[in-house]
């Protein structure tokens, strides 16, 4: 993108956050959602869905594959599948835009597929690893055609006719390699075992229990889990309300919790206790976050979170928590860079293969605005102070996530925040300026 195409933005502080607001739909299982429609033998409705770019370039490549998919009405969506193995082949290249987790899930998919299917993406997704997703797929048959230097986009794959079944150990924890296996295995006769060291998000795993899918989930060692696919199941459509995503939430809650006078209730926020990482460490570090009306919607538990303005102080935010707040860590150091004292968040490798180095990034966002912050290792160490100088600009580096953390904490700090370019929040969270503006904030 050149300069001239570029969309700065601008955040004060100014008056308290207040309102009662409704969060777009939860990216992960949006996209899982049209995955594994397009798997089914019928038609799935589904509600609720992230209408982001994201999303759409994995709705755009289920089309591509065969799949019919088409929008009814605002958030409604229905998906009419080819079943287990029956994609189509593609006319062309599946964009992926800038979304690693559609293009990764897809990979997997398309493994157990007798086609074969070229993945491309934008600037920041070709600079991201695929390599370790393309490892176990191979081993169940798919073919590697051909693939970018240092195992990155563009790449193209063939599919296994006949897919074979592995028991696979991710060498990190990834929702994205675990899925990736899961959806392969799909096609595959008899059991895909994949075994967690550390727990991921289970949206996968749930799904697929609601499209009929026999999957069983058991406690692995001090921390992870044994997940075990029983092949070839003929999906049967069903009906899916995605809740809202709480990692998009986790932007207006902080702001609540650091902006002075805030209270602010967050609707039919998801709070599977394999992504309430950030709700945890934020509660340890003295932030009032009330739920409410819990409840339990398609699979997944569901609350409204009330929150209000907190004093917050340093806290240490141990490693095996990292895969349930992977994607939550900018926003927790905005709101380390308000707390009293230091905050150490430990075992973050995975940050440095996110749309940006997302730590290096982090780390950057903060010193730009005054904020003491180190890296040791793969841990980021924040010292905060009560309330940052500000008057940064921020390198967003495309992406999203930097730069909705860098407004929200311009929303607080003693002086402005301005972030080089807002276009890539669409990704995740449209919308986002103008939900935001209605709860108070002062964005420009």
């Amino acid at each position: 993108m050149s300069p001239a195409e570029l969309m700065p933005l601008t955040a004060r502080h100014g008056g308290p956050v207040q309102g009662r607001v409704r969060i777009p739909g939860d990216k992960s299982i949006s996209h899982r959602a049209l995955i594994l429609g397009a798997l089914t033998v019928g038609e799935t409705t589904i509600s609720g869905l992230l209408e982001g770019e994201d999303v759409l370039h994995t709705a755009d490549a289920m089309r591509a594959l065969g799949a019919r998919v088409e929008r009814a009405g605002e958030n409604g969506w229905r998906v009419r599948g080819v079943g287990v193995g029956g994609f189509a082949q593609p006319a062309g290249a599946l964009n992926f835009g800038n979304s690693g987790t559609g293009c990764r899930l897809v990979i997997g998919a398309v493994a157990g597929a007798p086609v074969t299917a070229t993945f491309d993406g934008d600037d920041s997704l070709r600079s991201r690893p695929m390599r370790r997703v393309l490892d176990p797929l191979e081993k169940m048959g798919a073919r590697v055609v051909q693939v970018a230097e240092g195992g990155r986009l563009p790449l193209t794959v063939h599919g296994a006719a006949d897919p074979i079944p592995i028991v696979y150990e991710p060498p990190v924890s990834s929702a994205q390699l675990k899925s990736a296996v899961l959806l392969a295995g799909l096609a595959a006769p008899g059991e895909t075992s994949v075994i967690e060291a550390e727990a991921t998000r289970d949206h996968t795993e749930r799904l697929l229990k609601h499209f009929s899918a026999k999957v069983s989930s058991k406690p692995h060692g001090d921390h992870g889990r044994r997940i075990v696919l029983q092949g070839q199941p003929e999906l049967e459509p069903a009906n899916v309300l995605v809740p809202a995503d709480p990692s998009s939430a986790a932007f207006p809650l902080v702001a609540a919790l650091i902006v002075p006078g805030s209270e602010l209730i967050l609707e039919a926020v998801m709070t599977n206790p394999l992504r309430t990482g950030l709700l945890t460490t934020l509660r340890e570090m003295g932030a009032s976050i009330e739920a409410l009306e819990k409840r339990d919607d398609g699979g997944e538990e569901v609350a409204d979170l009330r929150v209000r303005t907190s004093a917050l102080k340093g806290v240490e935010v141990p490693p095996e928590r990292a895969p349930s707040m992977i994607d939550e860590y900018p926003i927790l150091a905005v709101a380390a860079s308000f707390a009293e004292g230091i905050t150490r968040m430990r075992g973050l490798k995975e940050l440095r293969v996110k749309e940006s180095d997302r730590l290096a990034a982090t780390a950057d966002m903060l010193r730009a605005n005054g904020v003491a912050v180190e890296i040791e290792g793969d841990d980021l160490i924040v010292q905060g102070k009560g309330r940052p100088g500000g008057r940064g600009e921020v390198k967003t580096h495309m992406d999203h996530r930097i730069a909705m953390a860098a407004l929200m904490m311009g929303l607080a700090s003693e002086n402005a925040v301005r972030i080089d370019d807002s276009a890539f929040i669409a990704t995740s969270f449209p919308g986002f300026v103008d939900l935001m503006r209605s709860i108070g904030a002062d964005l420009t």
